[in-house]
């Protein structure tokens, strides 16, 4: 809230070098901001007075939006990336998987890695673990196990993360 939109009585206002100056009416604290060609505006509405300050409010709506780009700059976005196997697969058509789940999780990415059946197939679920089971194995020097093996639906998967 600025200036005419602050409803409030009395107000704990801060000078515009950050100086208490106390507490004091609505209309003083405006006149006091209009002297200086600056805004009044409501920093903590929910203490007892409510706080305001003397500010250029376009340079703070500014200094603000910059804070949050920033903030997103320095946040790093994890992607999931998914590996399909199936229960018959060959042991080259493995460590070609392994390999390519080696890269994923070396650029910083978690790798989803889903066993699926098909048909017939379906009536060796459990025998079928040892693949997943395999698989993290093989990575388990570079990246360990998030989610452990869990069935969902006509797929088994695991979910594997970068060692920290």
């Amino acid at each position: 809230m600025i200036n005419e939109q602050i409803k409030d009585k009395e107000v704990r206002l801060i000078g515009q070098s950050g100086e208490q100056l106390g507490i004091m009416p609505i209309k003083e604290a405006l006149r006091l901001a209009r002297e200086a060609d600056l805004d009044l505006v409501k920093i903590a509405p929910m203490a007892k007075p409510p706080v305001c300050k003397i500010i250029d409010y376009g340079k703070y709506r500014y200094e603000l939006v910059r804070k949050e780009k920033e903030a997103k700059k320095k946040q790093k976005t994890v992607e999931v990336k998914e590996i399909r196997l199936s229960p018959n697969i060959e042991s080259n058509d493995l460590n070609t998987k392994i390999n390519a789940a080696k890269k994923f999780i070396s650029k910083g990415n978690k790798v989803k890695v889903t066993l699926r059946f098909r048909g017939r197939e379906m009536a060796h679920m459990q025998s079928s673990k040892h693949i997943l089971d395999d698989f993290a194995g093989e990575l388990s020097d570079i990246a360990m196990v998030e989610k452990a093996p869990k069935l969902e639906g006509r797929s088994m998967s695991i979910v594997l993360a970068e060692k920290k």
